[in-house]
């Protein structure tokens, strides 16, 4: 049997990405096959298909971290699940005998693999997963939100709570707001009881970043915003910054920082290499931590919170698997607030 898949042959621009078909896969023992009703488009896919990424590959390749569907076929082995059950598959699969697996930061893992980058990624109407990776889905959480939680929630949390330690009475500033991580991030950043300063590039975004609970919005595009983040905290700055812009942004993101404050780095998409001046660190104790994405405890927990509805993802477009190239365009164009969902 075959499956469509929207998948590249070389490096490039959105263009490569095209829909073929291919072999279905078959699951062997202790695996699952799963057929995926949604997947969401991360920023590192364009970077992983541009080739900017230095990630090897073999081609074609099939993209997409994360993504939910339900349980086509179960290889031998007894197992709790079935076929047409719903589940979200958590988007690392970690070796689970490391030091860092075994203390429970498996996020760390060198020896495991992540979907659509080391492993055939969920741009496809079925993909063959280990049966460890499963995750139940609640008939209450929609696939749609499935596919746009995990990492956006995941690496929120493990950015704000696990590496920036906040905590209710903390102020925040969340960069980028209209970006998947930035709308879940203030979210997350709501349910740890902060007071929260959001930036993004419009009006609309920032309105929408205030119904999700940001208590100051700052227009990054009209003057210095570190420069409105010390105004609005009398010159004390901020206790935690997420930033994941890099560049200039990281730059000046240091400036917002209150005395014994941390900046938790998690992307630098618009610079990797910066100017640092050091003497500010050891001067105001400030804290440059860098962070990866979240544990499977971390995913389990917020995944935990969309069922509850305590957390809810930000959809701002789904296209059919055919159209992932066009897709793409719309992730690159930064004209979104939330996620970017392909429907397979």
């Amino acid at each position: 049997m075959t499956m469509k898949v929207s998948w590249f042959h070389r490096f490039g621009g959105p263009e490569v990405l095209v829909c073929e078909e291919t072999r279905k896969p078959a699951p062997g023992v202790g695996e699952a096959v799963v057929r995926v009703r949604a997947v969401g488009i991360n920023h590192v896919d364009l970077d992983v298909r541009a080739g900017t990424s230095r990630i090897p590959l073999t081609f074609p390749h099939i993209l997409g971290r994360e993504f939910a569907g339900e349980v086509a076929a179960i290889g031998g082995e007894a197992s709790p699940l079935k076929e047409g059950d719903r589940v979200w598959v958590s988007c690392r699969v970690p070796c689970a005998a490391c030091e860092f697996c075994v203390s429970g930061r498996d996020n760390l893992c060198e020896q495991g693999g992540y979907f659509g980058m080391d492993l055939p990624g969920g741009y496809a109407e079925f993909v063959k997963v280990p049966l460890s990776s499963l995750q139940r889905l609640p008939s209450q959480v929609s696939f749609q939100d499935a596919a746009a939680s995990q990492i956006a929630f995941g690496t929120a949390w493990h950015v704000l709570i696990n590496r920036g330690g906040l905590r209710a009475g903390n102020t925040v500033l969340i960069q980028a707001a209209g970006s998947g991580i930035g709308s879940a991030a203030i979210q997350v950043a709501g349910l740890a009881g902060a007071t929260i300063f959001a930036t993004a590039s419009s009006e609309q975004k920032l309105q929408r970043a205030k119904a999700l609970g940001a208590h100051h919005l700052i227009n990054y595009t009209e003057g210095n915003f570190a420069q409105r983040v010390l105004e609005l905290t009398g010159g004390k700055g901020v206790d935690v910054v997420m930033e994941h812009i890099g560049g200039n942004v990281f730059t000046r993101s240091l400036e917002c920082l209150k005395t014994d404050g941390v900046i938790v780095t998690v992307g630098a998409h618009a610079g990797e290499v910066v100017p640092l001046d050091i003497i500010p660190f050891f001067r105001r104790q400030l804290r440059l931590v860098g962070s990866k994405n979240a544990t499977l405890t971390e995913l389990r927990t917020v995944m935990g919170f969309v069922a509850e509805g305590r957390l809810k993802p930000v959809v701002h477009a789904t296209f059919p698997l055919a159209d992932a190239a066009q897709a793409h365009r719309v992730v690159a164009s930064r004209e979104i607030f939330g996620k970017v969902l392909l429907l397979p």
